[in-house]
């Protein structure tokens, strides 16, 4: 009996592995993007490195938005090395912190004349449920709004750049949020809980940013990367890190392949004009009825935008 549980599962296993890699979407689009300039957060490492190194490969000015500057430069000397491409920059930002996403637009606007694509793609999962000097969930404020505001603070420039993109990196993980405008910032000793209520603001925020931004020409899509080994769970206890690692390992993706879907929405002239979907693997998905809610997507936006103290100037509709 116990022989057979465990063939069973090895097959399984095996199955799933064969499924996973043989449904991996990987953009075809060939397009260059030289004259461009994109932002990538999170970029120092995994699927957000992955993703800077391919727009860097077409030929883009790309800005790795990153918290670790020592991670940082050798992220960027290696995407310099790899590409060939030596208008790979560096800046700093804490997306924990609504100062340093403040600093880090305004450093940004002042430096650049246009902005044609933006991948919010940091993200973090298993953070203490604690709160920042800006009394805001921490893993609330590195996902969502840090995000949240850093899209908005960008806005006019990406506007001036149009026809261009914003990616937002959801996740799967959006379907078993438990989230509502009052419990939003509330102290949750889950914290996956925390990552798929966080992972569901991403979608609702995409939604309902697409409806305001209609007619402008720039475009904001959602996505679920898939199951992929990367170090977003080096905060989790150290047996569970590494019981995801192993099994992601296995039957997950590669840094590579989970950077696919960011890398088409960002460049593919299949989604052009394309704004307010969700996709994985490269083609759109379907995702939960809250991620759907555009009255839960407007009340949120109103929320966030108090807690991240957006001053009237500063908002546009």
């Amino acid at each position: 009996m116990i022989g057979y549980i465990l063939i069973s599962t090895a097959v399984f296993l095996l199955l799933l592995k064969l499924y996973n890699k043989c449904t991996i979407g990987v953009c075809q689009s060939q397009r260059l993007l030289h004259g461009k300039t994109a932002i990538v957060t999170g970029s120092n490492t995994g699927i957000g490195k992955e993703t800077a190194r391919d727009l860097a490969k077409r030929g883009a000015r790309v800005i790795l938005a990153c918290r670790d500057q020592q991670k940082g430069l050798e992220a960027r000397d290696e995407i310099i090395r790899t590409t060939g491409n030596k208008n790979v920059i560096l800046h700093l930002v804490d997306l924990s912190s609504l100062a340093s996403v403040r600093k880090f637009a305004e450093n940004i606007k002042k430096s650049e004349n246009c902005l044609d694509i933006l991948v919010n793609n940091a993200g973090v999962v298993g953070l203490p449920p604690k709160f920042t000097k800006d009394n805001l969930l921490i893993g609330m404020h590195v996902n969502h709004f840090g995000p949240f505001l850093l899209t908005l603070l960008l806005l006019d420039l990406l506007k001036k750049s149009a026809p261009s993109r914003i990616v937002m990196v959801s996740s799967v993980a959006h379907i078993y949020a438990k989230l509502s405008v009052d419990t939003i910032n509330e102290k949750d000793d889950n914290g996956l809980r925390v990552y798929a209520n966080s992972k569901l603001c991403n979608i609702l925020f995409a939604n309902e940013l697409s409806h305001r931004l209609m007619g402008t020409g720039v475009t904001v899509n959602s996505l679920h990367p898939g199951i992929v080994k990367t170090d977003i769970f080096r905060r989790l206890p150290r047996f569970i890190m590494l019981t995801i690692n192993y099994l992601f390992g296995q039957f997950g993706k590669t840094a590579y392949e989970g950077a696919q879907t960011s890398i088409y929405l960002a460049v593919s002239e299949d989604v052009e004009g394309v704004t307010g979907k969700y996709f994985a693997d490269c083609k759109e998905a379907q995702t939960s009825s809250s991620a759907q809610d555009e009255e839960l997507a407007r009340k949120i936006w109103i929320k966030s935008e108090i807690l991240v103290g957006l001053k009237p100037e500063e908002k546009y509709w």
